[in-house]
Formats: C-alpha cells, sequence, structure tokens
C-alpha cells in the first residue's frame, strides 16, 4: 500500500485529509513538526510526502532541507501563499509539485498521482539503466541485454549473452560443457554435441576478450570445462 506522509500542524485539516486519502486506498502517516517529519520519514519510508511550508513557528522549507539529506522520497509543499515567485523558489529547492491553499480534495488527489507515478516512472527508469553485474570494463546489463567493454556495446547473439550471463552469475565456479548443454541450452549431449559449448565460447571470447587466446573472463580449466574469472569486479 501507498504510504503518504502529511507534515502539518493544522489537527483538523489533518483529520479531514487522512480521511479523504484513506478513502482515495492510501496508507496516512502524519506530523505535526520538523522533528516528528524526519522520524517519520526514517520509520515509515513513505512513498510521498506533503509539506506545509509553515509549521507554526517553523518553516517547512528548513524542513525540506533537512529531508533531503535523509531521502530523495517525493515532496509537495502545501501553502497559503500563491505568490508565483514563492511558486518557483519551492520548485527550485527540489520540491515534486506545489499546491495552494485553499485547494479541492480531486485536486490534491490528482497532483498526488501524477507525482507518484512519474516517480515510479523515474525509479523504473533507473533499474533499468542500472547494470546487474560490473566487473572491471565488462558491464552486464539484465534488463537491457546490453554487454558493454570498456565503454563500447558489444552485439551479442541471445544464446552468448545466455551463457555469460550464467558464468558470470558463479564467478570461479566450473562448469563442464555438459552442464552448460543442460543449463543455457536446456539440452543434453543426446541432443546437441558439446562442441555447440566449444564454439559459443570461441565466439563469445572473440566478442568481449581484448585477446581471445588469453581470455581474461571466460578461462578453461583443461579436462573439466569453464568458468568465470572475477578479476576487478566493481
Amino acid at each position: 500500500m501507498t504510504t503518504i506522509l502529511l507534515v502539518e500542524d493544522d489537527a483538523a485539516m489533518v483529520a479531514l485529509l487522512e480521511r479523504y486519502l484513506s478513502g482515495e486506498g492510501y496508507r496516512v502517516v502524519s506530523a505535526s513538526s520538523g522533528a516528528a517529519a524526519l522520524d517519520a520519514v526514517a520509520n515509515h519510508e513513505p512513498d510521498l510526502v506533503v509539506l506545509d511550508i509553515v509549521l507554526g513557528e517553523e518553516d517547512g522549507r528548513e524542513v525540506f532541507r533537512e529531508l533531503r539529506l535523509l531521502s530523495d522520497v517525493p515532496t509537495m509543499f502545501v501553502t497559503g501563499r500563491g505568490l508565483e515567485s514563492e511558486r518557483i523558489a519551492g520548485l527550485k529547492m527540489g520540491a515534486d509539485d506545489y499546491i495552494v491553499k485553499p485547494f479541492s480534495m480531486g485536486e490534491l488527489s490528482a497532483r498526488i498521482e501524477t507525482v507518484l507515478r512519474r516517480a515510479g516512472s523515474n525509479v523504473a527508469e533507473h533499474q533499468i539503466g542500472t547494470p546487474t553485474m560490473r566487473f572491471g570494463d565488462l558491464v552486464i546489463n539484465e534488463h537491457t541485454y546490453e554487454v558493454r567493454v570498456r565503454g563500447e556495446l558489444v552485439d551479442l547473439t541471445s544464446k552468448e549473452f545466455a551463457l555469460l550471463v550464467f558464468l558470470a552469475a558463479s564467478p570461479r565456479q566450473v562448469f563442464s560443457r555438459q552442464q552448460l548443454l543442460e543449463h543455457v541450452w536446456e539440452s543434453s549431449n543426446e541432443w546437441q554435441n558439446e562442441a555447440t559449448v566449444t564454439e559459443h565460447v570461441r565466439r563469445l571470447r572473440a566478442k568481449i576478450e581484448e585477446d581471445p587466446n588469453q581470455p581474461r573472463w571466460i578461462t578453461t580449466v583443461r579436462g573439466v570445462g569453464y568458468r568465470f574469472e572475477v578479476g576487478d569486479r566493481g
């Protein structure tokens, strides 16, 4: 369930927002001060913070600055002052949105959905673009099926990629050609010759190794099979 943290010192406003947002299916946590807000972020890990700029004697913008030292949780400013200069200043600080009182519950809900959707897209894009395995200047991304060596994209077939990922997932472990047929090809030497593995290893080395005759990553263990050498894994 998506958790929203309300940072607001007006008890009546908190009660109203809690009732409405709970009805919308959100889990709602509230805090009435900067210190309580920081504790709530640490303890509840909310998906969104709705932060009133005026918190009694506190300035919500200062709370936001402290919050950013702790978390990059999406944050929406709430204020009773609708000057364009103040909205721009709030957004330049890094707030994800800015809503001015009085506002309708429908507007608040729509803005929350937009911020959450945008944050979710950014997280997904970050995860997709993040390498799943890195070994020095060899980078493997299982999300995008891409392999880079020294920053250059390497064109691998689907089976070459699968072979590399399988070996790299268990560094230093030796696999026989028979085992590789079973795990990567989901076959056996009754149906495919072990020479299939040998040829794919040769092709893979030609594409990722600086010197295929003296491989750095995919090495041969004579009489047994192949293993992936960790080297300077990053």
